[in-house]
């Protein structure tokens, strides 16, 4: 399904108000009411649009730490890619796992309150994946830019 112009600004605003109303939505990107959430149903039924989400304060969580960890593993084969990446969907400090191209595996992007939390996190799940050869962790000093909003 080809988007147009319309459903762009549409899919624009939703990324950034995802709780606006059918009559805000319309008014901002110049559609009736109606037309406007049929578009939205479309964008929704076709998977343009995946979920609705609150979106949390880490640090307010008390989560202000945030590490990405590099994963290599011991082999390449299928097994071991789908043994790690079960296992690492049930670690609940991992918000994103990333297959990568270069020198590590994976990436992860994992929250703690602290280096001692972390070390915990380390201890109890990440040591204890499967197929784990080598780890990394880098500690972010500090956010610069973070969006959830994909370009449109």
């Amino acid at each position: 399904m080809p988007l147009d112009e319309t459903d762009k600004r549409i899919l624009r605003v939703l990324q950034r108000k995802g709780r606006i109303s059918n009559a805000d939505l319309s008014e901002q990107v110049n559609l009736s009411a109606s037309a406007c959430h049929r578009r939205v149903q479309r964008l929704e039924s076709g998977g343009f649009v995946r979920n609705y989400v609150a979106l949390l304060d880490a640090r307010k969580m008390g989560l202000p730490a945030t590490v990405f960890v590099e994963i290599t593993l011991n082999a390449q084969a299928d097994e071991v890619l789908e043994a790690f990446e079960a296992a690492v969907a049930r670690v609940p400090d991992v918000l994103e796992c990333h297959l990568m191209a270069g020198s590590a595996d994976y990436i992860l992007k994992v929250v703690a309150e602290d280096t001692e939390d972390f070390a915990r996190i380390h201890r109890q799940y990440l040591t204890r994946l499967p197929g784990v050869a080598q780890m990394q962790s880098s500690f972010a000093l500090r956010t610069v830019f973070k969006t959830t909003a994909l370009p449109v």
